[in-house]
């Protein structure tokens, strides 16, 4: 009950972090049937390739054993370096088979994932000791599943080598007094029919087994919505904290975009959504923004402007051109220059005006 209501609290499928690190921990998707066939792949090419001559090999060694029993010396020593041969000869005779089937058996595994390296499936943990755990694994829906998959395979390949071996049963009584080449030739033909046969069948088997255990293991790495959520402050913060730092940015820029505002020229608006501020000097290729805004912002520049006594130019298109066209601190485009320039012009005329009448 406990692992079904987990399953139900999972409802979101793994991020690409969840799956690394299920594999990094050795947590990959993997059927055993996969490796069931391409082992008995390796056991049909090795009768169909390299049986006769592990045979042959082994007649060769027996032959000699047989015909030259009665002089054969029973010492310690003698007996010793006899039984040493003979081992020789059969290890040289089954290291053939042995090496395919290892291929095979690392293929049937780099066939399904990539190649992982983890001591985490074999260090030691008390769930796997636990009595109660392991009757929760004993009477699991994968333990069900796979007592009900390995007696459905026992009976088919049952069936299939009943209906493969009934025809020859005639030719297993004659094995028994047939000479030793002939009886491996049989026993050759036999097993590569045999074990084709099997072979067909555990292929469905093998295909339909992957598809499951790639589907039980990908329902196993989903996750829940705290953990995805948490996944994601982990690796791109947490947005609360990330949208007070960006509050916090935008704060201090307008602090100094403001600081920036007396220091201006003039300020274009439209007459109060936009305020664009601009400043010029005679050593600057252009005008440039120092501060600009729309709405409450725009009013807040205009306030701050007239406390400065920085002039102030209702020219609505301009005011909308120059805010969607050029950024605080940059120079404003050259498509503006003729008409900011008779703009701060007239606010240069409006300046020596000014100071002419306090002079006088």
């Amino acid at each position: 009950m406990a692992e079904d209501a987990e399953r139900s609290e999972k409802t979101e499928d793994p991020t690409q972090k969840k799956l690394s690190e299920a594999q990094r921990r050795g947590d990959v998707a993997k059927s055993q049937e996969v490796t069931t066939w391409f082992m008995m792949l390796g056991t049909a090419l090795f009768f169909g390739l390299l049986a006769p001559i592990a045979g042959k090999s082994l007649i060769v060694e027996l032959s000699g054993v047989l015909a030259s029993a009665d002089q054969l010396d029973t010492s310690g020593a003698g007996f010793g370096h006899f039984w040493r041969n003979l081992a020789q000869g059969a290890f040289l005779a089954t290291l053939a088979p042995l090496a395919m089937l290892s291929v095979f058996a690392i293929a049937a595994n780099l066939v399904q994932h990539r190649p992982v390296f983890s001591i985490e499936p074999i260090k030691p943990k008390l769930s796997k000791v636990s009595p109660v755990s392991g009757f929760q694994r004993l009477f699991s829906r994968d333990a069900l599943v796979n007592f009900a998959k390995g007696l459905g395979k026992l009976t088919v390949v049952a069936v299939v080598m009943f209906f493969v071996m009934w025809p020859e049963r005639d030719r297993l009584d004659t094995m028994v007094t047939g000479d030793v080449i002939m009886i491996l030739a049989i026993f050759q033909e036999m097993g590569i029919r045999l074990i084709g046969a099997t072979l067909a069948v555990v292929t469905v088997i093998a295909l339909a087994d992957m598809l499951y255990q790639r589907h039980r293991w990908f329902e196993r790495q989903k996750m829940t919505v705290r953990e995805v959520r948490d996944e994601f402050r982990q690796t791109e913060g947490d947005p609360t904290i990330k949208s007070r730092i960006r509050q916090i940015r935008r704060d201090r820029g307008r602090r100094r975009m403001m600081l920036a505002v007396p220091e201006a020229d003039v300020v274009i608006t439209n007459p109060s959504h936009y305020a664009v501020a601009l400043k010029y000097e005679q050593s600057m290729p252009a005008p440039k923004c120092v501060a600009k805004g729309v709405d409450a912002i725009a009013l807040k520049i205009r306030k701050v402007a007239e406390e400065a006594q920085v002039p102030i130019v209702e020219n609505p298109p301009l005011a909308r051109a120059l805010h969607a066209g050029v950024e605080i601190d940059e120079h404003i485009p050259s498509e503006h220059y003729k008409a900011v320039a008779q703009i701060i012009g007239y606010v240069m005329r409006l300046r020596t005006r000014r100071k002419w009448r306090l002079r006088r």
